[in-house]
């Protein structure tokens, strides 16, 4: 939000300089962005007149300007291609300064004496227009200073405020929010109501009375859009940042900031009965007043005439319906919308207009009426014109309605720290327009007007003491609290140590969105329907992730794209499961690697990452709270992942997470070369371990042996060491597979594996006998289950 600083002191003005003025105001959480004069620094011009325009006798681009400053007139040589008699410009006179420390002087050009400068609005860095001479208004006093004429000591603010403070975004609102922090007077501009002076009406129906509570419309016959907006008005526009386009768009605009509602003017002509405020229907075409064309959805509100759409309701108007030279009678709108229909439609179109940007943050209910009066007036002053009556179109039970708010004092007091006087509190609330009544000495019953829809709670009138009051002021205490220690489980690894340890592994945490591109959302988790969010801030981060795995891959692809080739991440954070009103939030830990096994250096190899490095990483996390074996790893699919290299990992038959390459495909359409290896495990089961137990160490020897299993290529490994497990006995203390072998000498369909079986009995030394007879029962089972036999 932009806005004069004259123009606000026109509305509230209290004795404080501008550097006061603008730190108070970011100081109540009204934020300051900028402070911009509205012109340069210059001195020595005035109000001039061009009494004639010659040809220049030896430039055919140059004219010889008789110029008067209302006391003498000078012969002045100018090259603007609107130099013209009877305009009236700013004139530099002999001895101004102008931007860039450029002094006037006496000069000649082509041989024709000069004296003074006729100048643009770029070259008084009043704008950036430097077509041309900057004419000004045909009653300007020649011979006024331009500084005082156009009011250009003033300074163009603005704020950056927050989406809840839509009620700021007006004159009206930020005098109001002055007026409160210093206690000043606030003058607002007189708007009384203009009386019609003929009765036509066109019919309004409206069709959607929840999205469109309230509707006003009147009609203005033979308004002359001929005439130029006044320069007060065009000035206060541009240092609002809007550019003046005909007075009927002037007035609107100006109307929007002064009192905050944004108003659209139809030409009537261009109306085919009247006016239906409705839905769009599935594919409707309309041509926006920046030439575009959309195709409307079903679920947009428009202003539509009997026959088609008229305007984009709250955002854009249609450009055959829109005011142009030629319009004579005006439509004029005014209405209020509600913030949830319209809120990111202006986005889904890639639109972003001043009345979306109000609307979607809210707008004064009761304000339409008002607005439609002032804006009548003003048309009527500066285009002429014959208003008609306003016709309203009101639901009353789609309207706003906030109940009164009980204030307790020892709320307060607990909140801010401090105890507030009650003659203060009903001061400071009452400068916000609220309506204070005091119920005793310790509570308030607070009615909200409807300017201020941000509030509706008992802390957010305790938010407004604590800005109004001043945060800077609020005692500083210390945080007073009965602590009692925390048990802690010790069969449980929490997240900071899972952290740590992936840090200890080479890994960087990465924080990325939780709403992600639908298109990236697809190429992951094909079929899955996604949670789709309402207002997006962008239509790339439309989709809640049912997966950690995009964020990390954008990361990835970022960082391959700046060539950093070895890249090991990983992050924490809550995956959206389902939709609303079934929808499971999963606390997740994904990781992804690529690259380089080890960093770069002389002892080191040149080797990458594989599945198995990926897969070291993954069990160091699921033994991390003792439980590895609880684990285990089956061979699966999942969409995002290589068919051939993809795992399971489940604990007691559920599933807790998925390890792999990616998708070759997938890394094909993400424009990724080098092998990526993903994982992301269920953080609830991932914690969970065993308690630690103590057992007593065997003073006993142990007892190994080691054998060559072979089985078809096909079982994996894991199952084949669960077996052993099983027939090994308690005595079983260690059992390792250490090597894998297929090729020559091998069946082509079997593969070798080699395990190292270790026992040891806690009160004795066990016999040959007893490991041989186990060992044979291992065996036993293993042909059984797999077909297995023993190497030779």
């Amino acid at each position: 939000m932009k806005f004069s600083e004259q123009w606000l002191r026109s509305w509230v003005n209290p004795s404080v300089s501008r550097d006061e003025l603008v730190a108070r105001l970011s100081m109540v959480g009204l934020e300051v962005d900028a402070v911009i004069s509205v012109a340069g620094q210059f001195s020595g011009v005035v109000v001039g007149e061009i009494l004639s325009a010659e040809q220049h006798p030896d430039a055919d681009k140059l004219r010889v300007c008789q110029v008067s400053n209302g006391g003498e007139t000078f012969q002045v040589v100018c090259g603007a291609p609107n130099a013209r008699a009877g305009i009236k410009i700013p004139f530099a006179m002999i001895g101004a300064e102008l931007p860039g420390d450029f002094k006037i002087k006496k000069a000649k050009l082509r041989g024709v004496e000069s004296q003074g400068m006729l100048c643009s609005a770029s070259e008084l860095q009043i704008s950036d227009d430097n077509s041309g001479l900057m004419e000004l208004a045909a009653d300007a006093p020649v011979g006024q200073d331009i500084r005082s004429y156009l009011g250009l000591d003033d300074a163009s603010i603005e704020i950056g405020l927050t989406p809840n403070r839509g009620d700021c975004l007006s004159l009206a609102g930020l005098a109001r929010e002055v007026g409160a922090i210093y206690g000043a007077q606030v003058t607002a501009v007189p708007v009384a109501p203009v009386a019609p002076v003929h009765d036509e009406v066109r019919s309004v129906d409206v069709l959607a009375p929840k999205a469109c509570p309230r509707y006003l419309g009147r009609i203005i016959r033979n308004v002359d859009l001929s005439r130029p907006t006044p320069l007060w008005m065009v000035e206060r526009l541009r240092r609002s940042d809007i550019r003046s386009i005909d007075a009927a768009v002037d007035i609107t605009n100006y109307v929007m900031l002064e009192l905050g509602q944004p108003m659209h003017a139809f030409d009537l002509a261009e109306i085919n009965g009247g006016i239906r405020v409705r839905m769009a229907e599935e594919g409707e075409k309309l041509v926006l007043l920046d030439g575009q064309e959309v195709s409307l959805r079903a679920d947009t509100l428009v202003i539509a005439d009997h026959q088609r759409a008229l305007a984009i309701a709250g955002v854009m108007g249609g450009e055959h319906s829109g005011v142009s030279d030629k319009t004579r009678d005006l439509f004029l709108e005014s209405a209020f919308f509600d913030t949830i229909a319209v809120a990111g439609k202006a986005r889904s179109y890639g639109l972003h207009t001043d009345s979306s940007h109000r609307f979607e943050r809210g707008v004064d209910s009761q304000l339409a009426r008002q607005a439609m009066e002032r804006a009548t007036a003003l048309l009527l002053e500066i285009v002429g014109g014959e208003a008609g009556p306003i016709i309203e179109v009101a639901s009353a039970a789609d309207l706003p309605n906030v109940a009164p708010i009980t204030l307790r004092a020892d709320r307060i007091s607990q909140m801010l720290g401090m105890e507030m006087d009650g003659t203060e509190v009903e001061r400071l609330l009452t400068a916000l327009g609220l309506g204070v009544v005091a119920q005793d000495a310790a509570q308030w019953l607070v009615s909200v007007p409807s300017h201020r829809f941000d509030i509706s709670l008992e802390v957010d009138l305790i938010e407004e003491l604590g800005r109004l009051y001043g945060y800077n002021r609020l005692p500083v205490r210390y945080p007073q609290a009965r602590l009692a220690p925390q048990s802690k489980a010790e069969a449980r690894a929490e997240l900071p140590v899972l952290r740590r340890l992936l840090v200890a592994r080479g890994y960087q945490e990465a924080i990325t969105y939780s709403f992600i591109d639908p298109k990236l959302f697809e190429l992951f988790n094909p079929g899955v329907v996604p949670l789709q969010l309402a207002n997006p801030i962008s239509a790339d981060m439309a989709a809640m992730r049912v997966s950690l795995w995009p964020g990390l891959i954008k990361v990835v692809q970022h960082n391959l794209n700046r060539q950093q080739n070895r890249v090991r991440l990983f992050e924490s954070g809550l995956r959206f499961v389902g939709q609303l009103g079934e929808l499971k939030q999963e606390a997740m830990l994904a990781g992804a690697i690529t690259g380089a096994r080890l960093p770069e250096a002389w002892a080191h190899g040149k080797e990458t990452v594989d599945f198995f490095d990926a897969k070291a990483d993954v069990e160091a996390l699921l033994g991390s709270a003792g439980a590895a074996g609880a684990f285990r790893f089956v061979p699966g699919e999942h969409p995002a992942l290589h068919p051939g290299q993809t795992a399971r990992i489940e604990r007691e038959g559920q599933l807790v997470g998925y390890l792999g390459a990616l998708h070759p495909e997938l890394a094909r359409r993400l424009d990724i070369e080098q092998p990526v290896f993903l994982f992301e495990l269920l953080l609830s089961q991932v914690i969970e371990g065993r308690m630690p137990a103590f057992r007593e160490l065997s003073r006993f020897p142990e007892v190994r042996r080691d054998l060559a299993l072979l089985v078809d290529k096909d079982i994996p490994a894991d199952a084949v060491l669960t077996v052993i497990r099983e027939a090994a006995g308690d005595c079983l203390t260690d059992l390792r597979l250490f090597d894998v072998y297929h090729g020559k000498g091998i069946d082509p369909q079997r593969k070798s594996l080699a395990v190292g079986l270790t026992w040891q009995h806690p009160s004795r030394t066990l016999n040959d006998d007893e490991v041989n007879t186990t060992t044979q029962n291992i065996l036993t089972s293993l042909e059984q289950r797999f077909n297995a036999t023993l190497r030779k």
